[in-house]
């Protein structure tokens, strides 16, 4: 009987030994009995996303992990787009966006703007649309605190740096957006850009849901940070073109643009949140519900990512936990055909608050795979597995041989 896999993708997953912890990392000090189940019984190794050392974000992450080769990254703002909705004309820059609070002087005060997660569509309303000369900005809320901004208009360019001061840079101002090049083009779009986050500063800041917020005692969402620009580019559908089908559950709006710019099927809803309190139950059952009629799935857990940015270690923990227990519920009621794979898009360290390059932990489970000596699911033992150390690529590629699906090369 043919092979069908799930791919369970806990983002951020790995991470560095942390005192807190006795100098064990998340994973190795979480309870996790289901992951390391799976450890014993699989085939397990590291991943580097790209190469060893490099740092890669969950857009490169994940076009990586949804077998493309990262020459076919199309940029961190045309994913988001596609994310939530917005169909780019050619032509178009995208961004990647967060609610953010500024003070009078333009200093950063908070990234995530206290992490607001709610009425971020009536703030979005409020400066979608907005035009400078010709150009017209269209704004639209994405997951909790961030959101996509796409600048429409002619002699536009993507080359021009980012506003956003970026982890941990809380207590910065703002950076001014800049050309990266000497085009006209580019430093229109800059002046343009720069004077959207002025103007739009002044109608967040007296919009009724801020005004609200701060009568809460909450910090108001008033200003937009922006950071990765891109202009949109050709994705190929690797599943139409080797031939297999696949979906993708998920609730994080850059994990469902890469998948749906990929060509694959999406399985949503908005109790998928991009924290702790995601729905696993949900997440677990429309998994096996996509595997009936798809080759490939994916399933994708934010929280692991969110704690090791916010320098949560016990938070980590929680969420691996969480991601152990959505593997239960998995294998649980998992058809016999199906192999089940482990891995993360890059590793997130509660140390250093932001992305490393550091390797993370990969495992192959089920029907026909060779079990190697490790029995337990982290970065250590892990390195100890028959899968050695691979690249991205050469993982997922090894996947979709099991599918029988990758071409013979020679006769």
């Amino acid at each position: 009987m043919k092979k069908k896999i799930i791919v369970a993708i806990a983002d951020g997953l790995g991470d560095r030994p942390i005192q807190e912890l006795g100098n064990l990392s998340p994973l190795q000090y979480a309870n996790t009995p289901h992951l390391d189940q799976l450890a014993s019984e699989g085939r397990t190794g590291l991943m580097d996303p790209i190469h060893p050392g490099i740092t890669v974000g969950t857009d490169m992450g994940h076009t990586i992990l949804f077998g493309h080769s990262s020459s076919q990254y199309p940029g961190r703002g045309p994913i988001e787009a596609a994310g939530v909705g917005l169909i780019l004309e050619a032509g178009d820059i995208a961004f990647r966006c967060n609610f953010a609070t500024v003070n009078d002087e333009g200093i950063v005060v908070d990234r995530r703007a206290g992490r607001i997660r709610q009425r971020t569509d009536e703030l979005a309303q409020a400066i979608n649309g907005y035009r400078i000369e010709d150009v017209e900005f269209l704004f639209k809320e994405a997951t909790e605190h961030r959101a996509v901004l796409v600048m429409r208009g002619q002699d536009l360019s993507a080359n021009i740096s980012d506003s956003d001061p970026k982890a941990p840079n809380d207590g910065s101002p703002y950076k001014k957006v800049r050309a990266l090049d000497s085009s006209p083009q580019a430093k229109r779009t800059a002046e343009l850009l720069n004077r959207f986050l002025v103007e739009i500063n002044q109608v967040l800041i007296n919009h009724p849901v801020n005004i609200e917020r701060q009568a809460k005692g909450l910090l108001p969402a008033n200003f937009i940070l922006t950071r990765g620009s891109g202009m949109m580019t050709e994705i190929s559908h690797l599943g139409k073109d080797l031939g297999f089908t696949c979906a993708v559950v998920a609730g994080e709006d850059t994990v469902l643009g890469m998948a749906h710019l990929s060509g694959y099927d999406l399985f949503r809803d908005p109790s998928f949140t991009g924290n702790i309190d995601t729905n696993i139950e949900l997440k677990a059952r429309y998994a096996l519900k996509a595997i009936r009629n798809h080759d490939l799935v994916y399933v994708h857990l934010k929280a692991t990512d969110v704690m090791g940015h916010d320098n949560n270690p016990k938070g980590k923990v929680r969420a691996i936990e969480k991601f152990d227990k959505l593997l239960k519920l998995i294998m649980d009621d998992l058809p016999q055909n199906t192999l089940v794979a482990l891995c993360a898009d890059h590793s997130t360290p509660c140390e250093k608050g932001e992305h490393s390059g550091e390797p993370v932990p990969i495992l192959i489970h089920g029907p026909g795979i060779f079990s190697d000596p490790v029995s337990s699911y982290d970065e250590v033992a892990c390195s100890q597995g028959g899968l050695g150390r691979l690249t991205g690529h050469e993982f997922i590629w090894s996947l979709l041989d099991y599918l029988e699906v990758i071409p013979k090369q020679g006769n």
